[in-house]
């Protein structure tokens, strides 16, 4: 397949899974705006509570993201059969993980407190965190669903349910945030309940188009899904760590600093996740070139997906830069948050793009079935590159919050560069596909 034609069948699959994705992260969007409206301290605990919830979850979510190579794979070897087994393990390995993974969300009163926040901000974290945990479940099993549906390329059941979880939250979050008739007004628990109903009906809609026989548990093939998706789960959450570590420095600045940083972290996790759909589709395309054995397929496979998710991101950018105080009220009315944030945005587009092509280029190694060297690639660049410069800029320079910016932006380039060279490199040679364990 030409490079052209690769990269219209790239985009046929990635623009709907991107819309479906951007869907889920804008439920997120919503909940910090609906919040936004009662106060800078709500903002910024709607908003670090998300943070912990996805810092924590992110283990989840790369497990479960070890089934999207064995089924892209299995599918590319023209084993159906295989594909559909591998489906019902993810579902056992979500469950699995779900149990082990609300334990530590649970114990938000004992660990937000050592974060050392105002006493107001901890207390509406701790309740935030508590009440979205019991979205995990719902959360983890839609990713497995989803795994299935778009290694056939079947993505139209995700975009039905981005709509109708969509719809859904931002009614719910206006009830629940602020109250209405019986219902009293319940704050930021309410936009972390709002989320987790928006969540459970968002995987019946796409459960309702994945329906077969179940498949009892298999160990040896859950335990090799957890060899594939466990370093990405630890990548995912030394990624979405560093970002929390910056909002909880953030945090002991000021509840200004911390809404602006979260305010800001929001609009660009959004333009971040339409870059994530195209990441699932460069995972399949590539996983499913490599389980056809084609070498050059999943080259070009890979490249493609690297220009197209630049491409949005550079959009993403320059909104960013020419509309920041635009994007900001979207969030807030609360004219000291926007202000403060309109700096930060402008550093968010000088990172878009190395954003967008490192989540892609981990997309693409994670259809070639390499997932340790992502989990190295970011320990280095974030937390060895990136966090000393946060910290020396924002403390040692006196820059505050915009230092710790610029710090995440240095470890994001870092990585981008690392994964895109990595992918580059392995590409050039035969892959081996991942097999019946």
């Amino acid at each position: 397949m030409s490079f052209r034609n690769e990269l219209r069948a790239l985009i046929r699959l990635a623009v709907p899974l991107a819309v479906a994705q951007a869907g889920t992260q804008l439920m997120t969007v919503v909940d910090l705006a609906v919040v936004g409206r009662l106060g800078a301290r709500e903002l910024a605990a709607a908003g670090l509570g998300t943070s912990i919830f996805f810092a924590v979850s992110v283990i989840g979510m790369g497990l479960v993201f070890g089934i999207d190579p064995l089924i892209a794979h299995a599918l590319g070897g023209g084993d159906g059969g295989r594909a559909r087994h591998m489906l019902w393990q993810g579902v056992w390995l979500a469950l699995g993980t779900t149990v082990v993974l609300t334990a530590p969300l649970m114990l938000a009163p004992v660990i937000v407190p050592y974060f050392h926040l105002s006493a107001g901000v901890q207390q509406l974290t701790i309740v935030f965190v508590v009440v979205r945990a019991f979205g995990l479940a719902p959360m983890l099993l839609f990713l497995v669903v989803r795994a299935y549906l778009q290694a056939q390329h079947i993505a139209r059941p995700m975009v039905y349910a981005m709509l109708a979880g969509n719809v859904f939250n931002l009614l719910s979050d206006i009830v629940l945030v602020f109250g209405w008739g019986p219902i009293p007004p319940l704050g930021v628990a309410g936009a972390a309940l709002s989320t987790d109903l928006g969540s459970v009906l968002q995987l019946v809609i796409v459960a309702a188009y994945a329906r077969g026989r179940a498949s009892k548990p298999d160990w040896p093939e859950i335990r090799q899904a957890i060899r594939v998706g466990l370093p990405v789960g630890l990548q995912m959450g030394l990624e979405i760590g560093i970002f929390v570590l910056v909002g909880v420095l953030a945090g002991r600045m000021s509840a200004l600093d911390l809404a602006a940083h979260q305010l800001v972290l929001g609009v660009a996790s959004f333009t971040f996740t339409v870059a994530v759909g195209f990441a699932a589709a460069a995972s399949v395309r590539v996983g499913l070139a490599v389980g056809a054995r084609d070498q050059r397929a999943t080259r070009i496979a890979g490249f493609a997906a690297f220009v197209a998710g630049a491409s949005w991101m550079l959009v993403a950018a320059a909104i960013f830069a020419f509309a920041p105080r635009a994007v900001a009220r979207l969030i807030t009315n609360q004219a000291a948050v926007v202000d403060a944030a309109v700096p930060l945005m402008l550093v968010a587009a000088v990172f878009q793009i190395s954003d967008g092509v490192q989540v892609v280029a981990a997309g693409a190694l994670r259809g070639t079935g390499d997932t340790k060297f992502t989990f190295f690639a970011n320990l280095v660049a974030h937390w060895l590159i990136g966090l000393p410069i946060a910290v020396y800029l924002g403390f040692h320079r006196s820059m505050g919050v915009l230092g710790l910016w610029w710090g995440l932006c240095a470890g994001l380039a870092a990585v981008a560069t690392l994964l895109v060279l990595r992918f580059h490199r392995i590409s050039a040679r035969p892959i081996v596909p991942l097999g019946r364990a």
